[in-house]
Parts: structure tokens; C-alpha cells; sequence
């Protein structure tokens, strides 16, 4: 079986390169802010592997969400690559981004991001529409998503008359409705109630084992961790753990 290897702080990585989904190699993002840099990453190395469950943790302003936003194509590294489905994206145009972001990549936010005017199912039907799936097929992957995170009864409610718990796993049903082959989620419990932001962890487990669907979550939460498969600890820009 072939194999990648990759230096990163002197620890050597070998791992089966079909079985790799996602991998950062030196990844750095500055700002400019006036008349100075700002380093948000300062040379960001790790890798996920395909139907994995991984957590970056680390305090406010750790780089966290930097990171998940260049993973995600929302934003690009200054220097380094960012290595997704064997693309480095950043040599993807922003056109080559948009598709990727419709088709293989669900966003989950600490802000449900849902629209208040549409219920729960045509919150998960949206994604389904922007890539042209038809109607029939479409109606059906809604209620299996909205099954899975066991808000089936819920399907007709708007947001507003829901609790946050429930709104978030609409968020997420909408994320997997496209069947993406990654997900990234943005501190999804950081609004909740510790109760409530444990069955939302749990609901991404249950997904990553059903589905297979890789995941990586920012989070601040050490219960994470009891969910996770593996977690990066992250401080000043950089990973402080390999693997």
C-alpha cells in the first residue's frame, strides 16, 4: 500500500494516502492590521483521515477558527497547503471553492445560521436545491437527515419554535443533507447549555459512524473529547500535539 510522509516539528508522518481526507503542511495566515502583521497561524501541520471525528481545541484566539475557515475554503493560508479530497486548495479558483463547498463540505456554526421564515425541513431542503437535486429525491433525503438527528416530528416547525438544542441539530441535518464527504463545525455548542451541547456531540458521533462522513470541530469544550476520535490541541497558531 502506498504511503505519504511528511515532516512536520521533526515527528515523521506515514499514513495510507487513500485513507487521508485532509491534511495541513506548514499552513500560516497573517493579517495585516495598520501598519503590522498579525499571525493568526504560524505553521499549522496535522492530517484526518477518512470517517474520522476529530476536535481542535485551544482557547480564544488560538487559531482555531482560522484554521477550520482555510480548511473550508472560506479563507486561504498566506503560506503552506491545505490539502483537501487531494486538492490543494489553494490553487483553486474561487469558482473551484463554491462547487467544492456545495458538494463536499457541510458547515455547522455556533450561530444556527437557519432562516427564520422556512421550517425545519425546508431549512435541510436548501443545500439540496442549490445542486439541482429533484424534487422527489430531495423530499426523501430531508426526512432521512431529520430522522437521523431525531427531530422527524419537528420537520414543519420554524426555528423560533424550537430550542437552541433542536435548532442546532436542524443546522446539522442541513449540513449532511448533501451527503458532503466533510464536515466542519465552529464551536457547535458554544450557545448551548452543557446537557444540551452533549447530545449535540453525541448526534455528530452518530453521524460520523452512520454515515461515515469525516468531522472536525473547533471546540473549548473538554467533553469533546469523550466523543472524539482524536483531538488537537492548538496555542498561539500552532498544533502542539502530532500524531
Amino acid at each position: 500500500m502506498a504511503t505519504q510522509t511528511n515532516m512536520t516539528d521533526n515527528t515523521e508522518i506515514r499514513t495510507p494516502i487513500q485513507d487521508v481526507v485532509l491534511q495541513s503542511v506548514d499552513v500560516h495566515r497573517t493579517f495585516q492590521v495598520d501598519d503590522r502583521e498579525v499571525y493568526a497561524l504560524r505553521g499549522a501541520n496535522f492530517y484526518v483521515k477518512r470517517g474520522e471525528y476529530i476536535a481542535l481545541m485551544g482557547r480564544s484566539g488560538s487559531g482555531k477558527t482560522t484554521l477550520l475557515n482555510i480548511m473550508g475554503g472560506l479563507d486561504r493560508a498566506t503560506s503552506g497547503k491545505m490539502v483537501l479530497f487531494g486538492q490543494n486548495l489553494g490553487d483553486l479558483s474561487d469558482e473551484e471553492l463554491t462547487q467544492l463547498r456545495r458538494t463536499q463540505i457541510g458547515f455547522v456554526f455556533q450561530q444556527f445560521a437557519l432562516m427564520p421564515t422556512l421550517s425545519a425541513e425546508e431549512n435541510v431542503d436548501l443545500p439540496l436545491r442549490m445542486i439541482d437535486m429533484p424534487r422527489k429525491e430531495r423530499h426523501q433525503r430531508v426526512a432521512e437527515c431529520l430522522e437521523l438527528v431525531d427531530l422527524s416530528d419537528r420537520a414543519k416547525h420554524r426555528p423560533q419554535e424550537l430550542s437552541g438544542g433542536q435548532q442546532q441539530r436542524v443546522a446539522i441535518a442541513r449540513a449532511i443533507s448533501a451527503h458532503p464527504g466533510l464536515i466542519l463545525a465552529d464551536e457547535p455548542t458554544g450557545e448551548l447549555d452543557s446537557t444540551t451541547g452533549r447530545t449535540v456531540m453525541k448526534t455528530f458521533a452518530t453521524i460520523c459512524e452512520t454515515l461515515g462522513i469525516t468531522i472536525v470541530m473547533t471546540s473549548h469544550d473538554p467533553v469533546v473529547q469523550e466523543f472524539a476520535g482524536y483531538t488537537y490541541h492548538m496555542e498561539d497558531g500552532t498544533i502542539r500535539n502530532e500524531r
